[in-house]
């Protein structure tokens, strides 16, 4: 069995808005959110990302994802929790050698399965991210835009498309319903549209 440096998980939760847009759609003026003081210049991120599941796609039907991940601040393996008040539990362990699950992440997933895990999507992810930081420095929250090419491994079907994101950061403010709503106000008001399905891997499965 393969395994990953370090037993202990990196926990994070991770809470988003997300968006559909079409390619080209200029960013919107993040700094006039309330909150929001400036906007840190682009990062240009190449994410490359296999998503596995079992046979009878188990961690899906539970609302899990597992992925090994290249590229960005955070490659690595992930495990993403089902949608619990607003928010997913984001596990993450360094991408060690091999391409097989590594043990620390299968006893993370035994809760929902032990059956064995085959590749189920490839999702590629050129991103560009920035960071809406406060008067302060601190980051309210990550802007990304993703032009995302995916492959149902399964089916083998292929889909592209670009959406937005935005994560919370750790000076989010206290009211993220109403961070989210003028998000959603000025993101609409640009040009982007509600995101059409739950998450990435939902899209390339054609959900």
């Amino acid at each position: 069995m393969a395994t990953a440096a370090g037993t202990s998980p990196e926990r994070s939760i991770e809470i988003e808005k997300k968006f559909d847009v079409d390619e080209g759609t200029p960013m919107p003026d993040w700094a006039s959110v309330p909150g929001v003081a400036d906007v840190s210049a682009g990062e240009e991120r190449h994410l490359d990302a296999t998503y596995f599941d079992t046979a009878d796609v188990d961690l899906a039907a539970a609302g899990v994802a597992v992925r090994r991940r290249t590229g960005g601040p955070d490659a690595g393996w992930h495990i993403k929790g089902p949608l619990v008040d607003g928010g997913r539990t984001e596990l993450g362990w360094p991408l060690g050698d091999g391409q097989a699950v590594p043990d620390q992440v299968r006893a993370e997933l035994a809760r929902w399965t032990d059956a064995p895990l085959e590749p189920l999507a490839r999702i590629v992810n050129d991103r560009t991210a920035y960071a809406l930081r406060d008067a302060a420095g601190g980051v309210v929250a990550e802007f990304v835009d993703d032009r995302v090419r995916a492959t149902d491994l399964r089916a083998d079907v292929e889909r592209a498309w670009c959406e937005w994101e935005i994560e919370l950061g750790p000076a989010a403010p206290a009211d993220h319903d109403a961070f989210f709503a003028e998000i959603t106000r000025i993101a609409l008001a640009s040009g982007a549209r509600n995101a059409s399905s739950a998450s990435k891997l939902a899209r390339a499965l054609g959900r």
